[in-house]
């Protein structure tokens, strides 16, 4: 996948062909070095060229998969394993209301809406998180689409679009309702409930917890807000953007590419990736792989990525990171003010790892700040120390501390009593978060693979 980044260099079928080519490639080297003939050669070339291939073939055609789900059956309290179902709650152009639903189970009493990042991975990626909360936990999930897939008639889609869907949403799940934020929709999450406490006050959440998302991308530096500080958004839409190719249902629509995307994801831990595909290679030709490694766990979810649109892309970038509008509490929808001071009623959690180094520490804390209008015995904040960004919602991080603490946080300020024995739990781990997990990522960020 050679991305130049150069619009019009290598259009965005250029880059399909590319990424198919390889896909073909993969295929071809396997096909070749598994001729049965090849069998009676004492020579390692042809395990290699095989397993090569294999790797090479499935790693390329994952990108322009959508994972499936595959959450485990979860553990009851009758003995039974109760099977878990994806259900379409709620449909829309750019994003579906999802509701994980546990077969055979009366309905827990925390509701629970986990607003997935719209950042280049599908909601999927956040598979761990909701297999940990489905034990305790009726679990909903914002479930955004790739944008090569929506046709241009459906108009566009930018992030006063996405907020205006995240409160319709918190509005339709009603006021009993936890949401929890992860990364990118930080920001937008929050000013989606200080548009419902304004105009209905009885449709909040009752609590609101925001997970390592740049709410002040000010308040600690990181390459992600150094890119967008000194790149201009005509630089960045001339570099960028492109528009949906023929093969998709979008054709002509302008979006910001997941190939693009995903070679700039790759690019920050190159040598990481490098040596875990050499490790693969070299496992499959000694016939030590199999099919759900960890590898192939992480990488078929990592390599899909999905398409943005151009105008969420780049309204981002602008108004969130360069105008910092959500800091400054200058944040408009339609044309008029949110104002977060408007959160009253609300509680708000903010929680952080120290060694983030996409949502430092202080960027998403900066959220009880504007939250002006909430009562201080209604904030809480949390530093989890050692982890990195993605430890904080899918790592052993958010499975041992992190998630005990946000269920206490929703059970203090929603009526309900904790459960028995969690508070002693914390620190030494709780065994009903791990059913299905797979640490895939560590707790400092790096991929364990």
């Amino acid at each position: 996948m050679a991305y130049k980044g150069v619009k019009g260099i290598i259009s965005y079928d250029a880059m399909e062909s590319i990424r198919n080519s390889y896909e073909w490639m993969g295929a071809s080297a396997r096909a070749i070095a598994s001729y049965p003939a090849f069998a009676l050669i004492p020579h390692p070339m042809f395990k290699l060229m095989s397993a090569w291939g294999r790797v090479t073939e499935r790693s390329f055609a994952r990108m322009v998969i959508k994972p499936d789900w595959n959450i485990p059956p979860i553990p009851g309290d009758d003995g039974q394993d109760h099977m878990v179902y994806v259900d379409k709650e709620w449909q829309r152009p750019f994003g579906d209301l999802i509701h994980f639903r546990v077969a055979r189970r009366a309905p827990k009493p925390r509701k629970v809406l986990l607003v997935a990042p719209m950042s280049g991975h599908y909601a999927t990626l956040m598979r761990s998180t909701v297999t940990s909360l489905l034990p305790d936990c009726e679990v909903y999930v914002t479930d955004w689409h790739n944008a090569r897939d929506i046709p241009v008639s459906e108009g566009k889609f930018d992030i006063e679009d996405y907020t205006t869907y995240l409160v319709d949403f918190i509005r339709h799940l009603g006021p009993d309702v936890n949401v929890i934020a992860v990364c990118q929709p930080a920001p937008l999450t929050l000013a989606a409930t200080a548009i419902l406490a304004e105009d209905d006050p009885k449709a909040q959440p009752r609590t609101l917890t925001l997970i390592g998302g740049p709410v002040d991308p000010d308040a600690a530096a990181t390459e992600v807000t150094d890119f967008g500080n000194r790149i201009t958004m005509g630089e960045l839409e001339h570099l960028m953007i492109q528009s949906v190719g023929f093969k998709y249902a979008g054709a002509g629509r302008m979006v910001y590419p997941g190939l693009a995307q995903l070679s700039s994801f790759i690019a920050m831990n190159s040598e990481t990736h490098a040596k875990a595909f050499i490790d693969k290679i070299f496992a499959e030709a000694r016939g030590e792989a199999s099919e759900g490694d960890k590898h192939n766990k992480f990488y078929d979810e990592y390599l899909a990525v999905l398409d943005m649109t151009a105008e969420f892309y780049l309204s981002t970038v602008e108004r969130v990171f360069k105008n910092l509008e959500i800091a400054k509490n200058e944040f408009t929808v339609n044309g008029r003010r949110v104002d977060i001071g408007k959160i009253t009623d609300v509680a708000v959690m903010t929680v952080e790892g120290a060694n983030d180094d996409i949502s430092a520490p202080g960027q998403c804390v900066a959220a009880l700040r504007l939250c002006s209008g909430v009562a201080e015995t209604k904030k809480a904040q949390h530093l989890e120390p050692f982890a990195g960004h993605y430890g904080i919602f899918a790592g052993k991080s958010w499975r041992l501390n992190i998630r005990p603490l946000v269920l206490d946080f929703i059970d203090e300020h929603s009526g309900l009593q904790p459960e028995v024995g969690r508070k002693k739990r914390r620190g030494m781990g709780d065994k009903s978060a791990d059913c299905g997990a797979v640490d895939t990522i560590g707790d400092d960020g790096k991929i364990a693979v």
